[in-house]
């Protein structure tokens, strides 16, 4: 096993600028981030039922699950990033496409569902007397019906005009029922064996990605190569996995390690990137956008699989850092965060 720990400043500034170049696209499972900050000292017993309600006192949206992935991949500043997702006819879904587009990505991929709401996950948080905040139950809205044919082929005839002229398709496969049905998979394998660089990330379906670079994290690609996470502890062991899953899509795979870093495998050799340190209260929260972004990017730009698996890690190091948000990661933060590494080796 190779160990990759550091890239020559010149390189990573050369792969940094050359991003600028990418014309890159995001497609699926798009969600908002829906955060509702009340505060308990204004809450006063209900004259109609026996509950103390949360007076939500402020409101905060963000793009969240494969947006929150496109909005990570604009802050390494592209030439573009075009959305391909679906959105319900909702509040939630014109206020999602806002985000996007004051943000400066381009949404004309993203299709209306009558049949279907938009995914969002709503984050209750309230605070009394002290400093400490308390994080509610999540609320989800989240389809738990498939997309029809015709969102389907909506979905296909959107990327069919914009393919040719993209340099890197990111794919955010989160939900059961999100837009990466079997048939829209299948149509993102063929356009990898066409030659279109595909980086993909599945939460439950990782390993049809055929011909794909494929981002699992640790547990999700264990799964996928049939080994039993309970018998893998170290990087060696995950190393086994990450080679059976290369072996069963014929591609690289970019497996990320938590604290334990990253591996990534042509199928042959395996490279151990180790995470920086960190010395400050962290959110993982998003970790995974941000790495699948650099990584992406970073390749679409001309890196080394080992060295866009370093970029991926400063992205996330960078985002984990950001408390209570789904963050990203600029060029700058990725610059400076290299600098605080390069102190450790």
């Amino acid at each position: 096993m190779h160990v990759y720990r550091d890239i020559d400043i010149g390189r990573l500034q050369e792969i940094l600028n050359r991003i600028g170049n990418v014309k890159a696209g995001l497609i699926g499972d798009i969600c908002l981030d829906i955060y509702w900050h009340a505060d308990m000292r204004k809450s006063e017993l209900s004259r109609e039922t026996p509950h103390y309600p949360l007076p939500v006192m402020e409101e905060r949206m963000s793009p969240g699950g494969g947006a929150n992935v496109a909005a990570n991949m604009l802050a390494l500043e592209p030439q573009y990033v075009e959305v391909f997702g679906a959105v319900g006819s909702d509040w939630r879904g014109r206020e999602l496409i806002k985000l996007l587009e004051n943000l400066g990505i381009r949404i004309s991929g993203v299709v209306a569902d009558p049949n279907n709401f938009t995914n969002a996950y709503i984050k209750p948080i309230r605070k009394g007397y002290s400093d400490v905040e308390y994080e509610d139950p999540r609320l989800d809205f989240a389809s738990h019906t498939p997309i029809s044919p015709e969102m389907e082929d909506r979905i296909i005839a959107v990327i069919d005009k914009k393919a040719g002229e993209l340099d890197l398709l990111c794919v955010s496969d989160q939900l059961p029922f999100g837009v990466i049905t079997e048939r829209i998979r299948e149509y993102i394998c063929k356009l990898a064996q066409q030659g279109l660089r595909v980086v993909a990330d599945s939460r439950d379906k990782i390993e049809l990605f055929s011909g794909c670079t494929l981002k699992p994290n640790e547990m999700e690609g264990v799964k996928a190569s049939g080994l039993k996470m309970s018998k893998l502890n170290d990087v060696d062991d995950f190393s086994k996995a990450a080679l059976i899953l290369s072996g069963k899509i014929c591609g690289g795979v970019f497996m990320t390690l938590g604290a334990k870093g990253s591996l990534y495998t042509d199928g042959v050799d395996v490279w151990h990137i180790p995470t920086g340190e960190i010395q400050s209260s962290i959110d993982i929260c998003g970790a995974g956008d941000s790495s699948l972004s650099g990584f992406g990017l970073s390749l679409a730009a001309g890196a080394d699989p080992w060295e866009a698996a370093y970029i991926a890690g400063l992205c996330s190091e960078v985002t984990i850092r950001q408390i209570g948000v789904t963050g990203t990661a600029s060029r700058e933060q990725v610059l400076c965060r290299h600098h605080e590494n390069s102190r450790y080796i």
